[in-house]
């Protein structure tokens, strides 16, 4: 690889072409291209349209050869089977957004159709992937917008301080003094130690990072006017968040600790350590008996109650007054109830049954708990995944496990953002221009009633420097970061920018095509000391928003973490109760009360959902007895509305009634 830009593998996406049906042309075009640029081709492959096949190929590259920069060509289209970004999403742990926008952007320039590219980019392990067009003339034009920086795109994935740094010397010579087209490099450099920034001055900072939005500093008339970040599907975004929601270790809890315990899920199989029940038991209050005797009047020789008492050896002729759930003597081998006998002697006080005449013959086992018939010594009673209850809390201590190893649930720190945002509780009233903070205690009760606990952040000012530090200190406490507000275009949204430069957090994405919570953000970042990696979902600040989307992807993540073995929410269908329009360019989660109606002819049950009204992101009422958020596509020119009647598919967000 001595004397190239770095090696470079090729993969073409195509049924057709993987079948031998078609011709791969854009694959070997590519490779001539890169080639003629200073790169290595290394491998040149061919996969179907399907995204495990897509994985596979890209993690062998990245994860095992360590290729410098993966190439797909094919598949980032509109039709059913174009799953390249699916494919690719999940896979990288940080994403170029400014790549894809260089592409798109030249590509406009040539024809309309470059707004349907669905291109993504980035980074696994030290190597760079992009994906391109299909077609040998659009991967071609994408390639060439973006082949001058690919060659320091490695380097900096790589490491590679000196040669990063000796890129930026070049570019700079090639600009000269005067400066005159101003071009901004923008990279994300993250060197640990010492370097040098850009004027060749050493700083002693951590990390310097330039921002693919202008960055924290940036005037705000010098800003972009359309957001950098890529819109992804709701399915991608979903896809990404649980590829990076990874479950949490487990810990050995005590039934005594319900708290910490119920809700947590099974790190292991458990075994009884003792049997259930642990002596002969009688089910039912009676006498114990001989079975052979048969009807007939008896001396009653003992009691036994409940919690034990002197052990007794039953012979025959005799019987024993039992308590339900006490011990049945030794000898005996069924038990009467008392329903089925008369008493016929009595001591002169009362106190002492003497003589009982049984009125049936009992069967040899009759109304008797043998040792074990419940529950036997080493059988298991729970398996690895089960999620514990209050049931199972009652299954482990009759059996005499106090203690198991379970998953730990996650912990998550909720931060409200904005200078307008004051406490709920503040006293009214409250100043011209300034909101209470619904979204906090609305979202701390959500995780309690998901089961898991949270930990309160606060407000944040619209200050990056605040912000920072209230963040990194919420990260010190939670596994999961949720903030509200901040990001989107306005002035003082600032969150993303502080996440990436302030942070050294890696986001994921930054807008989703749905409606509401079009600019939900998703990151993570590196655990202190090589820990675990932590979460960061920086929602919007409206409060149904908020709210949609943290039942759409933080729950899923959080119960992935604490190890559900299902961790989506549940989805069922509906019958529309309502007519409802759609939105002309987003899919939308529409709140509703789904309620169990009887089907016609009364013959079963169907799921009606109602809407829940007026669907403004900022109208809290919306979420108002919701249980359900109904999948709603985008709306087209034939068909801007689902009518009445018509079954939908539902994101069930509370229980049925």
């Amino acid at each position: 690889m001595s004397g190239t830009k770095g090696s470079v593998a090729i993969i073409s996406v195509s049924d057709r072409v993987s079948q031998g049906l078609a011709e791969d042309r854009s694959g070997p075009l590519l490779a001539d291209q890169l080639s003629g640029d200073g790169w290595n081709v290394q491998e040149l492959a061919t996969v179907p349209d399907d995204i495990l096949a897509i994985q596979d190929v890209v993690k062998r590259l990245a994860d095992v050869e360590g290729v410098n920069l993966i190439v797909t060509t094919g598949g980032t289209g509109f039709a059913p089977r174009d799953v390249t970004p699916e494919a690719i999403n999940p896979l990288l742990e940080k994403t170029a957004p400014g790549i894809v926008t260089a592409m798109i952007t030249t590509s406009l320039e040539t024809t309309p159709m470059a707004a349907l590219s669905r291109s993504v980019c980035g980074i696994r392990k030290r190597s760079v992937i992009i994906t391109l067009p299909g077609s040998p003339k659009g991967s071609k034009e994408n390639l060439e917008a973006v082949l001058p920086v690919l060659a320091h795109a490695v380097e900096l994935a790589k490491g590679d301080v000196e040669g990063a740094d000796e890129t930026h010397r070049k570019m700079g010579e090639a600009k000269g003094p005067s400066h005159k087209h101003r071009h901004h490099h923008h990279c994300h450099h993250h060197h640990h130690s010492h370097h040098r920034d850009h004027d060749g001055q050493k700083h002693g900072t951590a990390e310097v990072v330039q921002l693919v939005d202008g960055g924290i500093t940036v005037p705000v008339a010098m800003r972009p006017r359309k957001s950098l970040y890529p819109l992804v599907s709701y399915e991608a975004a979903l896809s990404t968040v649980m590829a990076h929601a990874d479950t949490l270790l487990p810990a050995h809890m005590s039934i005594d600790n319900p708290r910490e315990l119920v809700g947590s899920v099974l790190a292991e199989d458990v075994a009884a350590q003792e049997a259930v029940p642990g002596y002969r038991a009688s089910i039912v209050d009676g006498y114990a008996v001989v079975a052979s005797d048969g009807p007939g009047e008896y001396p009653v020789i003992a009691g036994s109650i409940a919690g034990g008492g002197a052990r007794i050896n039953l012979q025959k002729g005799q019987i024993a007054r039992v308590a339900t759930g006490a011990p049945v003597p030794a000898g005996a081998n069924a038990v009467v109830m008392v329903e089925n006998t008369s008493l016929i002697k009595a001591s002169d006080d009362g106190t002492v049954e003497e003589i009982v005449q049984l009125h049936e013959t009992a069967a040899e086992g009759q109304n008797i708990r043998e040792i074990g018939s419940d529950i036997a010594i080493g059988e298991d009673i729970l398996q690895k995944g089960s999620l514990i209850t209050p049931s199972e809390i009652g299954v482990l201590a009759s059996v005499g496990v106090t203690q198991v190893l379970a998953i730990r649930k996650p912990v998550v720190g909720l931060l409200s953002t904005g200078n307008e945002v004051v406490e709920a509780k503040t006293p009214g009233p409250i100043p011209y221009g300034v909101i209470r903070d619904s979204n906090r205690p609305t979202l701390a009760a959500a995780v309690k009633v998901a089961g898991f606990d949270s930990i309160d952040l606060g407000i944040a000012p619209d200050s990056a420097e605040e912000l920072a530090k209230i963040i990194r200190k919420g990260l010190d406490q939670a596994d999961v970061l949720v903030t509200t507000g901040g990001v989107s275009m306005g002035e003082l949204d600032l969150l993303k920018p502080v996440l990436e430069r302030a942070l050294g957090a890696t986001i994921h994405f930054g807008r989703v095509l749905l409606k509401p919570g079009k600019p939900t953000t998703f990151a993570t970042i590196p655990g202190t000391d090589g820990g675990r990696r932590k979460l960061i979902f920086a929602l919007p600040g409206n409060p149904v928003s908020a709210s949609v989307t943290f039942y759409l992807f933080v729950l899923p993540a959080l119960r992935k973490m604490a190890g559900y073995s299902d961790p989506i929410l549940p989805v069922v269908r509906a019958e529309l109760a309502d007519t409802i329009q759609l939105d002309p360019s987003r899919p939308e989660f529409h709140r509703a009360h789904i309620a169990i109606a009887p089907s016609s002819g009364h013959q079963g049950t169907r799921l009606v959902a109602y809407s829940t009204g007026s669907q403004r992101s900022s109208r809290m009422v919306s979420m108002r007895g919701a249980n359900a958020l109904l999948k709603m596509p985008a709306g087209t020119q034939g068909r801007m509305e689902v009518a009445q009647g018509e079954v939908v598919d539902a994101v069930l967000i509370g229980q049925l009634g």
